[in-house]
């Protein structure tokens, strides 16, 4: 099988995770997920040498997909300054939302409270509680696609937790 057949079939596989995990993970308002999709499968097929089989395709794919993310942040706070004159140069008009439809669409209210707290907290709890609790990847995977120890998962997840439940203002213990 050909490097192009082999990233197809992951494509195939995993394309919805992957976009899933950088929708959750990014504002969608400063990024095109799918463009951000496109690159995480063009940086496997050029590195896909590198790939060793040690971890499943799926968390490889998760490690390079957080490494994107990283990028487009970064890259976002380098062009923050743009979008701030843009913002203040031009008038919105109050009816027009500044979210995507595909964000209205999918989300409920509550579901929206609950990713802008997961996106408020730090990079590192925001990937844990994607890859583990609505990825529901195991500690296994995500270790592998986070470079961590099982160990770390387990006890940034519940660190995470609870940053999330006193961003949300809740004493929930689920």
């Amino acid at each position: 099988m050909s490097n192009k057949q082999v990233i197809s079939k992951w494509f195939y596989l995993y394309s919805d995770d992957i976009y899933q995990f950088l929708f959750y993970r990014l504002s969608s308002k400063h990024h095109d997920v799918e463009d951000l999709v496109q690159e995480v499968f063009i940086r496997a097929l050029r590195n896909l040498d590198r790939f060793k089989g040690e971890a499943s395709p799926k968390t490889w794919l998760y490690s390079i997909a957080k490494n994107v993310a990283i990028d487009a942040i970064r890259k976002s706070k380098r062009d923050k300054w743009k979008w701030l004159l843009l913002i203040e140069s031009e008038k919105v008009p109050e009816n027009v939302t500044m979210e995507t439809p595909e964000e209205l669409y999918f989300i409920s209210e509550e579901q929206k409270d609950l990713l802008n707290a997961i996106r408020s907290l730090k990079e590192a709890y925001q990937e844990v509680l994607i890859m583990r609790v609505i990825k529901e990847l195991t500690v296994q995977e995500t270790s592998a696609a986070l470079g961590w120890t099982e160990n770390k998962v387990r006890s940034t997840l519940h660190r995470a937790r609870l940053a999330l439940q006193a961003k949300l203002g809740g004493d929930d213990h689920e």
